[in-house]
């Protein structure tokens, strides 16, 4: 026989054990809080947060499934675009950084001679 929980049951056991608050938190809350924090460059864009609140709108009537679909269309190009740039950065940063040792090379053999 399961028993409810009171306020102060519930107080004793997230001071009791920290971190039971994150676990026992929606998917949805999590979601809305790490988004929050992305838009304000506190952290970087997860596409699943995003997807997530869309669900939760939708299956709540907030916002339309036409019209769900369509944001997480937009934000899944963006992100799509974001990673590629990013990557072209990386790529470019190391090629930069394989040509710095071979002309600091070729400066100090000149200079040898």
């Amino acid at each position: 026989m399961a028993s409810e929980l009171g306020a102060s049951q519930i107080s004793t056991l997230l001071e009791a054990l920290p971190g039971i608050a994150n676990v026992l938190r929606s998917p949805v809350a999590d979601a809305l809080l790490n988004v929050i924090r992305a838009a304000a460059r506190l952290a970087e864009f997860e596409l699943a947060e995003a997807e997530e609140l869309i669900r939760y709108a939708t299956r709540r009537g907030l916002v339309g499934n036409e019209e769900g679909e369509r944001v997480l269309a937009e934000v899944r190009t963006v992100a799509e675009r974001r990673a590629e740039k990013a990557s072209e950065r990386e790529k470019a940063s190391r090629a930069k950084a394989r040509a710095k040792p071979k002309a600091v090379l070729k400066k100090s053999a000149r200079k040898k001679h």
